[in-house]
């Protein structure tokens, strides 16, 4: 039987790390970012150094980054900090959530959620939107759109955040 855990992320895991962020971007964003973006062949060894930067630099060692296995393999990836958003009134903010598509609905990204975030603090994320999967799994948790929302790269994102519990 096949078991799904979710653990810290270590520096060991950043191919996997890599890998689950890039595979999810391409299953989740086709016809939100250009093909070109997501067909980047430098786009795992980019992902890499920002795996390698976040797990071992200094500068992020206040974020909490954790990793969802099936069977050893990396299915999925979440990482959380403070909030950088200039009018946060929030504790936590997620900075990434990525799940392999291949086990959407098996609690992976609730596991990863609650093990960056406290599931009772005050929180916010950005969403790309459209992404209705993502953001009913968002409001599943709590979060609300609050009716900010911007544009990075041509990809429109709202903000979520939730109150306290």
């Amino acid at each position: 039987m096949s078991s799904l855990v979710t653990r810290p992320a270590q520096p060991a895991d950043v191919p996997g790390l890599a890998r689950v962020h890039v595979e999810s971007w391409r299953e989740t964003y086709r016809g939100l970012f250009p093909d070109a973006v997501l067909d980047d062949p430098e786009a795992v060894g980019r992902r890499e150094q920002f795996w390698t930067a976040a797990l071992t630099d200094e500068r992020y060692s206040q974020n909490t980054a954790a990793t969802a296995t099936l069977d050893g393999r990396i299915v999925g990836v979440a990482m959380a900090g403070s909030a950088l958003d200039a009018d946060a009134t929030w504790e936590s903010q997620l900075y990434v959530l990525y799940t392999s598509a291949s086990v959407h609905g098996q609690g992976a990204g609730s596991d990863l959620l609650n093990a960056v975030i406290d599931p009772r603090a005050t929180a916010a994320l950005w969403v790309a939107d459209p992404n209705p999967r993502a953001q009913a799994f968002y409001r599943k948790h709590g979060f609300d759109a609050d009716g900010r929302s911007r544009v990075d790269d041509g990809v429109r994102a709202i903000r979520m955040t939730r109150p306290p519990r």
